[in-house]
């Protein structure tokens, strides 16, 4: 999950160097923190938050492969 989460992070922001992924794992819940740089925090949540939620749909599916529950939550 944390590989997948790196993938579109990088490819979205402008400092694909400053993108930190912290993983936490449960027994049926995987967190994954995504932090990047000030400047491109706008452009991981998206206009209306529209894109941090694709991301959620794509990760909420790959997820259910390994079944598990995976939360992102987008660090300032």
């Amino acid at each position: 999950m944390r590989d997948l989460i790196a993938y579109i992070a990088k490819a979205l922001v402008d400092k694909p160097d400053e993108v930190l992924i912290t993983e936490i794992k449960g027994q049926q819940t995987i967190v994954i923190e995504l932090k990047v740089a000030r400047d491109d925090i706008g452009k991981i949540i998206g206009k209306g938050g529209r894109t941090a939620q694709a991301v959620r749909t794509i990760l909420n599916a790959a997820s259910a492969k390994i079944k598990k529950r995976s939360i992102l939550e987008i660090i300032e």
